[in-house]
């Protein structure tokens, strides 16, 4: 069965808890805590990320340039501008989960080269320049189950202006 492998992304559709999506049709999404390993229970790393979030709005980036990710990079991306306040929702997320994870040093809590970006999934893609609101965040198993397509969504939750309170 293997570990756990789990993401924190900002969807920029909402996502719901308990749906599940093949690798190929990931929903367009801001990955602002990278893949790390955990046998942690999901639901205390829900509660850990409600706790980083407790007083984040809404966010509002918008997409740059177009380019080219993974380790052959093949993968099309289109890049986030820099954005305060995603760089911060993203070391936020890095204290309150690195607790759980299973290597606390691996990449995902260690980089600093943290680039936001939405990965192009034809015929789904944000183009250079487009605003996107970001008004969720989700935690997603990234292993296959026995019962699930592929990715599986454990947690997802608002993201509310502090008037909404």
């Amino acid at each position: 069965m293997g570990m756990p492998r789990l993401v924190v992304v900002l969807p920029l559709t909402p996502l719901t808890v308990g749906s599940s999506f093949a690798v190929a049709d990931w929903p367009l999404h801001i990955t602002v805590l990278p893949p790390f390993l955990t046998d942690a229970a999901p639901a205390d790393i829900a509660t850990a990320i409600e706790t980083a979030v407790r007083a984040q709005p809404p966010l509002t980036v918008r997409a740059g340039e177009d380019a080219l990710f993974g380790r052959r990079h093949n993968v099309p991306v289109t890049l986030i501008e820099p954005d305060d306040d995603l760089t911060r929702l993203h070391h936020a997320l890095v204290a309150v989960i690195r607790p759980f994870a299973a290597e606390p040093d691996e990449p995902a809590f260690t980089g600093d080269d943290f680039r936001a970006h939405v990965t192009v999934k034809p015929p789904a893609r944000v183009h250079p320049g487009d605003v996107l609101q970001l008004s969720q965040i989700a935690l997603v198993d990234m292993l296959p189950r026995i019962h699930a397509a592929g990715r599986t969504v454990l947690a997802a939750s608002p993201l509310v202006s502090r008037r909404d309170r």
